[in-house]
C-alpha cells in the first residue's frame, strides 16, 4: 500500500521496508491478498495511533515498521524502545491473541525494566494485509515469527490466547528455540474446543469450501473476556478489533494448531511462564495445566488466577498480573 494518502510525512525510517530484528520478528513464506481499501483504513489508522503515541509519556520511543513476506504479504510492526537505550537488558516480542493488538501499555511497562519491545500485527489483524479476521493459515504466523540473530541480548517472546499457541508451535522448532531465554504465555489457546462438537467434524470441509464465511452459531461476537467494563468498552469500540463472527478457515486453524499442540506439548523444552484466568471461557483453563504437566520444561511456572477471565492484561488485577510477568522476566537477565 501507498502511505501517500495519510496526512504526516513518515520519517525515513517509517517507510516500507523489512524489518531487521535482533531477537525479532523477521518475515518468511504463501497468500497473495491484494491490500483493499479496508486494509489501507485500518493500516492508516494503526500508523496514526503510534505516531501519535510516540514520546507522549517519555517513557518509550515508539515507531512502526511495513514489511513484505516471501508469500507478498505486507505486515505491520511495532517497536518500543526504552527512551535510555544504553539501559536496555532484554528483548521481548509481544503477539497478540485473535481479533486483538492492544499492548501498548504493557510494552511501555516492559521498556521502564529495561526491555525493548516488537510487536507484530499478524496476516488479517490491525495493520497487516489480509480481510480481517481472515487467517489462511496459523503456519504463516508461525513462519513470520523467526527468531533472527541475537544482538548479544537475552530474547524473550510473549503471547497471549492465540497468540500463545502460536509461539508454542514455533518453540517446536529446535532453531529457534535455542535462540530464546523463555517464554511467557496468558491464556494459550491449547486444545481448544468448538462450541457443538459438530463444528470439529465439519470444520475442516467448511474451510474449504467456504474459508472466509462467518460462522453466526460458533460463539458469540461480544465475548466477556475481561470483568473491567471500561476495558470492555475500550476494546469492542476500537475499529481495529474485529467483533463479527468467527471466519471458517481462521476457527479451523485454531482447532488444527490446538490439536498439534496437545499432541506434542512433551516437546516443550524451552523456560516458561504460563497463566490463565479459572473463569476463562475462551481458551481452556485445563489446557494450560496440561501443558504445565507434560512439557519436559526444567524451568516452568503456572499460575492460575480464581475468578478471572481471558483477557489477563486487562482485568482488574492487571497490575498484579504485569507485576508477575516483569518479575519472571527480571529474574532471568
Amino acid at each position: 500500500m501507498s502511505v501517500e494518502a495519510f496526512p504526516m510525512r513518515l520519517k525515513s525510517s517509517q517507510k516500507k521496508r523489512k524489518m531487521n530484528i535482533g531477537c525479532g520478528v523477521s518475515p518468511s513464506s504463501p497468500t497473495t491478498t491484494v491490500v483493499d481499501e479496508e486494509v489501507a483504513i485500518r493500516r492508516k489508522l494503526a500508523m496514526r495511533r503510534v505516531l501519535e503515541d510516540n514520546g507522549g509519556d517519555g517513557s518509550s520511543v515508539r515507531d512502526f515498521s511495513l514489511f513484505t513476506t516471501k508469500r507478498g504479504d505486507t505486515l505491520f510492526t511495532q517497536s518500543w524502545t526504552p527512551v535510555d537505550s544504553a539501559k536496555n537488558r532484554g528483548l521481548v516480542v509481544l503477539l497478540h491473541g485473535l481479533n486483538e493488538h492492544r499492548y501498548s501499555d504493557f510494552a511501555k511497562q516492559l521498556n521502564v525494566n529495561g526491555f525493548k519491545v516488537y510487536g507484530i500485527d499478524w496476516i488479517g489483524h490491525g495493520g497487516s494485509d489480509g480481510l480481517h479476521a481472515y487467517v489462511p493459515s496459523l503456519d504463516y504466523a508461525v513462519a513470520d515469527l523467526v527468531i533472527a540473530e541475537n544482538p548479544g541480548l537475552p530474547c524473550f517472546c510473549i503471547g497471549h490466547s492465540t497468540g500463545g499457541a502460536i509461539i508454542l508451535k514455533a518453540m517446536l522448532d529446535a532453531k529457534i528455540e535455542a535462540r530464546v531465554s523463555g517464554i511467557v504465555l496468558t491464556s494459550p489457546a491449547v486444545g481448544v474446543q468448538p462450541t457443538y462438537p459438530i463444528f470439529g467434524v465439519i470444520a475442516p470441509f467448511l474451510s474449504f469450501l467456504i474459508p472466509r464465511y462467518q460462522l453466526s452459531a460458533a460463539k458469540k461476537k461480544i465475548m466477556p473476556v475481561s470483568r473491567d467494563p471500561e476495558a470492555l468498552l475500550a476494546k469492542y469500540s476500537d475499529p481495529l478489533v474485529y467483533t463479527g463472527f468467527i471466519r471458517a478457515r481462521t476457527g479451523n486453524e485454531i482447532l488444527r494448531l490446538g490439536a498439534h499442540l496437545l499432541q506434542n506439548l512433551n516437546r516443550i523444552k524451552v523456560p516458561f511462564l504460563v497463566m490463565h484466568g479459572t473463569a476463562d471461557t475462551v481458551t481452556d483453563p485445563k489446557g494450560t495445566q496440561k501443558l504445565y504437566n507434560e512439557a519436559s520444561s526444567s524451568d516452568k511456572s503456572i499460575k492460575l488466577y480464581d475468578g478471572l477471565l481471558h483477557d489477563l492484561l486487562f482485568e482488574p488485577e492487571r497490575e498484579t498480573i504485569a507485576g508477575v510477568i516483569l518479575d519472571w522476566l527480571n529474574r532471568r537477565v
